[in-house]
C-alpha cells in the first residue's frame, strides 16, 4: 500500500475517493466490513462523530479517512496491554518524563485519528508541557505500543504503521500473543523481533528502561498455572 493510497485526504476533499464499499475496505487496510460504521456513511464523519460513536457504541472506533472504524480488541489482548502500560507507567512516573495513555486514549494524527492500545508521549510533546484539554489531542506519541488481536489485518497494521510514523511517532512495538513476541519498529517497514525470553528496551525513546518480555504475559500465565 503506497502513502497515496494511504493518505489520501485531499483526494477525498475533491470527491476523487472511491464511494464503493469494497474500495473503502481496501483503503482501509482490507478490515471486515463488519467493523465498518454505516452512519454516518463512510468518508463523511467528522471527530464530533467519533466522539458521540465512543460514548454510544459497544466498541472503540478510529477516524479513518471520515471513516468510522471499530478497534479490533479482546479480553486477554486488553489484559497484556494493562500489563504494558503499568509497567511503563512505573517507570515514566518515576522518572517524570511525561504520560502513559490507554486505549481510550486517542490522537488526532493527520487525517485519522487512533486510539493506541497503549502509549507514551513524552512531557517535551504536551502543549506548554501541561496535560491536554482537548479530548483527541493533536500530539504524537512518542512510543506506540499494539497488542494484535485475532480481528486485525496485515493492511490495517501496515497502514497504522505508516500513519504513526508519518505523524512523528518514534518507535512501535508489535504484541503478538500467539508466539509471544514484540516486533519492535523504528520505521514502518524495518523491524526487530525480541521472544519471551529476551530483554526489551526503551532504545533512545525510554533511555534507561528495560525489562523481560516474559512480563508483559505474567498476568496470563499466573491464571493459566493454577
Amino acid at each position: 500500500m503506497s502513502a497515496v493510497q494511504i493518505f489520501n485526504t485531499k483526494a477525498y476533499e475533491h470527491g476523487m475517493v472511491s464511494s464503493t464499499l469494497e474500495h473503502r475496505l481496501q483503503e482501509l487496510g482490507d478490515v471486515p466490513a463488519n467493523r465498518v460504521l454505516q452512519y454516518p456513511p463512510p468518508g463523511t464523519a467528522s471527530l464530533d462523530d467519533l466522539m458521540r460513536a465512543n460514548v454510544t457504541s459497544q466498541h472503540l472506533c478510529e477516524l479513518v479517512d471520515g471513516t468510522l472504524v471499530e478497534k479490533a480488541m479482546g479480553y486477554k489482548q486488553s489484559v497484556v496491554a494493562v500489563a504494558i502500560s503499568t509497567i511503563l507507567r512505573l517507570f515514566v512516573s518515576k522518572n517524570k518524563l511525561g504520560l502513559i495513555s490507554g486505549a481510550d486514549g486517542f490522537f488526532r494524527l493527520h487525517s485519522t485519528t487512533r486510539g493506541p492500545d497503549v502509549a507514551f508521549v513524552h512531557r517535551d510533546r504536551l502543549p506548554q508541557g501541561k496535560l491536554p484539554t482537548d479530548s483527541y489531542p493533536a500530539i504524537a506519541p512518542n512510543l506506540v505500543v499494539e497488542v494484535l488481536s485475532e480481528g486485525n489485518t496485515r493492511g490495517e497494521m501496515n497502514r497504522k504503521r505508516l500513519e504513526y510514523f508519518h505523524a512523528g511517532v518514534q518507535m512501535i512495538w508489535i504484541v503478538d500473543l500467539a508466539y509471544r513476541t514484540v516486533a519492535i519498529y523504528r520505521s514502518s517497514s524495518s523491524f526487530r523481533l525480541v521472544g519471551e525470553e529476551d530483554l526489551i528496551t526503551g532504545e533512545d525513546v525510554l533511555p534507561g528502561f528495560e525489562c523481560n518480555v516474559q512480563d508483559f504475559f505474567v498476568d496470563l500465565d499466573q491464571i493459566e498455572a493454577q
